[in-house]
């Protein structure tokens, strides 16, 4: 008994020991000088954040100043969590890269998968479904907690490029690569919830119904997206670009840098080179999480990060690296516009963001979708 009760004491004396040696932080000194805690376990109170291409801790207290104003969150690999994006896209060199790399050594992290760790991943993963015609993602709860785990980061998280456009050195981490910060996640505690406002979106599309995709064994989301660009989008303004954005994925039988992966949206990904070869001697998997992307929403997520990598790879020179906000905007704008010339009566995004609506008039359709677009990015973190 003694001895069982000396192992307790022991296994109690490690945990904290554990959580002493985490250095409390918050988010925007994070942000602020990301370089300063690379490496480190911090703990830090934060508000979490699940949207179609987001999975971040942002400030309580609200923005920092800085165009992404976030650090991306990432369970470790194996945790099998339901939380986390819709779609994430992850750039790594080819293995045919030919500039200087070095993926980096980081300590292992093992999450507690505690009762909190439950709690949180299951509130970040209810779905708000009532009335909304199209809802991309639209998860139900933001959710505040104290989160503890391993803070990863780069001093600046642009893709580097030389004078020519090739590509030099990698950025940071998240979808597009975009976050100088990504916390992985050790343990979870003082969770609460606080449900998002979906009621302007719901008035908007009332008594409106998704439309069904079919059988989803027969659905080919790839072969959909193909026939908006030669069907409904190819007498419109945005045709060109259109055909990039699903021109940038592989046809059948292509290599060209491009995958599509299901599964492993919230867990950490790969540094190191990719085992294949890529024309620009760049990787770009999307991971889809397909059971949160279903019919057309899949569709507009296609467009979406094909929109990406088409601007990813158009960019020529090492001062021609895009703001987030603008790529961010450009993606919306390609996925929004695949809707309307699809039929799409209403689109709504993460946090209510409603960025089209049928019944918008021609002369507010512009601005309304702009300002909803601004809304989520807002809500994501990402700034103008």
């Amino acid at each position: 008994m003694k001895r069982l009760l000396f192992l307790a004491l022991l296994a109690a004396a490690s945990v904290t020991a554990i959580h002493a040696q985490a250095v409390d932080v918050n988010v925007c000194d994070v942000v602020k000088k990301p370089q300063n805690f690379n490496g480190k376990t911090v703990r830090i109170k934060g508000v979490v954040f699940a949207g179609f291409d987001s999975f971040i801790v942002k400030d309580p207290t609200g923005e920092c100043g800085f165009p992404v104003d976030a650090i991306w969150l990432d369970y470790p690999q194996g945790t099998k969590g339901k939380a986390g994006a819709a779609a994430v896209l992850h750039i790594q060199p080819a293995h045919n890269y030919a500039g200087p790399y070095q993926a980096p050594t980081r300590a292992a992290v093992t999450l507690d998968k505690s009762k909190d760790f439950k709690q949180f991943d299951s509130l970040l993963s209810q779905i708000h479904n009532k009335g909304a015609a199209l809802c991309v993602y639209c998860v139900k709860n933001q959710v505040s907690a104290t989160l503890v785990g391993r803070l990863d980061t780069v001093a600046d998280a642009s893709i580097k490029r030389d004078a020519s456009g090739k590509v030099t050195d990698f950025g940071g981490f998240g979808s597009n690569n975009m976050y100088a910060a990504r916390l992985v996640l050790q343990s979870v505690s003082d969770v609460s919830a606080k449900e998002q406002d979906y009621t302007a979106s719901d008035a908007a599309v009332k008594g409106d119904v998704q439309p069904n995709p079919g059988n989803p064994d027969l659905f080919d989301p790839l072969e959909a997206a193909g026939k908006v660009v030669a069907g409904p989008l190819a007498n419109t303004p945005a045709a060109a670009q259109a055909q990039k954005a699903i021109g940038a994925f592989p046809k059948r039988g292509e290599k060209n840098g491009v995958t599509i992966v299901t599964g492993g949206v919230n867990e950490v990904k790969d540094e190191g080179p990719g085992k294949v070869d890529s024309p620009d001697g760049v990787l770009y998997t999307v991971h889809f999480n397909q059971d949160r992307l279903q019919g057309p929403a899949y569709i507009r997520a296609l467009f979406h990060m094909g929109e990406h990598i088409a601007d990813l790879r158009s960019m020529t020179g090492q001062n021609d690296m895009a703001p987030p906000y603008v790529l961010e905007f450009n993606a919306w704008s390609m996925s929004i516009s695949s809707g309307i010339v699809s039929g799409d009566k209403a689109l709504t995004l993460p946090g209510g963001s409603v960025v089209w609506n049928v019944t918008w008039t021609a002369d507010n359709r512009q601005s309304n979708m702009e300002a909803g677009v601004s809304s989520y990015l807002k809500a994501a973190a990402i700034n103008r």
